[in-house]
C-alpha cells in the first residue's frame, strides 16, 4: 500500500558514464592502448548528438516559418 509520503528516487550512472568508466578503467590497466579521445568519447559523441538534434530541430522550425509567410 501506496503512501503520499514515499519518495521515488530514480537515475543513476547510465549507459554512457558506465561506458566511460569502463574504458578509464581497461587503460589505466593497460589492456586497452587507446588515444585519451577515444577513451572519453562517449561522453563527446554523446554531447555532440545532443547538439546535432538541437540545431537540426532549430533548422526545421526556422524553415517551417520562413515558407510560411
Amino acid at each position: 500500500m501506496a503512501t503520499d509520503n514515499e519518495v521515488k528516487v530514480t537515475g543513476g550512472i547510465g549507459f554512457t558514464g558506465l561506458l566511460t568508466i569502463a574504458f578509464i578503467v581497461l587503460k589505466l590497466c593497460g589492456v586497452i592502448n587507446w588515444s585519451w579521445v577515444w577513451i572519453l568519447s562517449p561522453i563527446w559523441i554523446g554531447f555532440l548528438t545532443f547538439i546535432g538534434i538541437i540545431v537540426i530541430l532549430l533548422l526545421v522550425l526556422w524553415i517551417i516559418t520562413v515558407f510560411s509567410n
